[in-house]
């Protein structure tokens, strides 16, 4: 019942600052190309960083979306033409990409990062996030 696909970039798709799509990660997207889900890139990067690799793609896109601030998911879901109920957001990060996800009502899927390699504010995030990512396993094997 996905109706559309809101995707980040930088270690979701593609690592930081790269502009080659893996090749796993290239089939799935034409397989939902082929399936007909729309899809758009939702980035918090720059224009510079964002559009060349939407391009690249074939995908319209959102740069400096200030995620998890919900303006942007809403914009990148009317611009699908889909709602809440329908759309699903795929990103690595939990404190920006999903939480602003789940804050506009939407499904998540939280990737792992492609790489180990994140710039230093995301390596401090990352700590949190397995803290908070611990707890919730753990509560859900209860």
């Amino acid at each position: 019942g996905i109706r559309g696909l809101i995707l980040d970039v930088d270690n979701t798709l593609t690592l930081h600052d790269s502009q080659i799509l893996r090749g796993d990660v290239r089939e799935w997207i034409e397989s939902m190309r082929a399936a007909g889900v729309p899809m758009i890139i939702v980035s918090n990067n720059s224009y510079d960083r964002v559009k060349p690799f939407a391009d690249a793609v074939g995908t319209r896109f959102i740069e400096n979306a200030h995620k998890p601030s919900v303006k942007n998911y809403q914009r990148a879901m009317e611009m699908m033409g889909c709602t809440c109920e329908n759309a699903l957001f795929v990103g690595d990060q939990l404190f920006t990409d999903v939480f602003g996800a789940k804050r506009a009502g939407m499904k998540t899927i939280l990737v792992k990062p492609i790489h180990p390699k994140e710039e230093i504010q995301i390596v401090l995030k990352r700590y949190l996030e397995r803290i908070v990512l611990y707890f919730y396993k753990k509560q859900r094997k209860q």
